[in-house]
């Protein structure tokens, strides 16, 4: 998105507040601040427990095939250090990405917008007004961790590149930003569904949490929802 009345991104070294490009003005309030959780990040957006587990399936079946052909276990093994070192390798990347984009990341979620503040080698901070908000969803983990998603009002585009992993899986069309791996993701999402319904000057709507899967509804006479 592009312009002062929708959101917009900056790109800066220095901040005047954490996770933000400047303070706040007087008149509008911190409601909340957070960090991805890096290890529901490394497990969901990074797929890092599906990567190990291909990589377990693919250890056992390579020594597998060498015992049938008639190998030793002593060949068996060394078969398997052969593979080992590139799957610690790729396991250990995406892990410290996790970690890195955890570190790295700042969400803020005042009464009048949500800020994004992501990068690890090039910072760059996410402006969405409440008004560039068309609708948003939660999913809410067993461990209380969670995703925001938010659905842009506006056509206007953030590219899906720029905010990887902070976006919705397979949305690339209209991509749609997301808080990944929230703290305490329920109580953030009644926040934000409050601040959404006092923005567009209607009760808050009532929030039901779902365990799993994703589900979105869109901004009806009711204000935003938050599910």
């Amino acid at each position: 998105m592009n312009g002062h009345s929708h959101g917009h991104a900056h790109e800066h070294e220095f901040e005047a507040a954490r996770g933000l490009p400047e303070a706040l003005p007087k008149d509008e309030h911190l409601l909340w601040q957070g960090a991805p959780d890096w290890r529901r990040l490394a497990f969901e957006a990074l797929h890092v427990r599906k990567l190990a587990i291909y990589f377990a399936v693919l250890l056992v079946w390579r020594a597998a095939v060498v015992v049938s052909d008639g190998g030793s276990a002593l060949q068996a093994a060394v078969a398997v250090l052969w593979v080992l070192p590139l799957a610690l390798l790729a396991l250990g990347t995406l892990t410290l990405l996790a970690w890195l984009t955890g570190r790295n990341s700042v969400y803020t979620v005042t009464d009048r917008r949500v800020v994004m503040r992501i990068g690890i080698v090039l910072t760059i901070t996410f402006n969405l007004p409440y008004s560039a908000i068309e609708s948003a969803a939660a999913r809410i983990n067993p461990d209380g961790t969670g995703d925001l998603v938010l659905t842009p009002a506006s056509v206007d585009k953030i590219a899906y590149v720029h905010l990887w992993p902070h976006a919705r899986p397979w949305h690339l069309k209209r991509p749609e930003p997301m808080l990944r791996a929230v703290p305490d993701a329920q109580r953030v999402a009644e926040l934000l569904s409050r601040a959404l319904a006092a923005a567009a000057g209607t009760a808050p709507a009532r929030i039901s949490v779902m365990q799993s899967g994703m589900q979105d509804r869109r901004a009806d006479a009711a204000g935003p929802v938050v599910v």
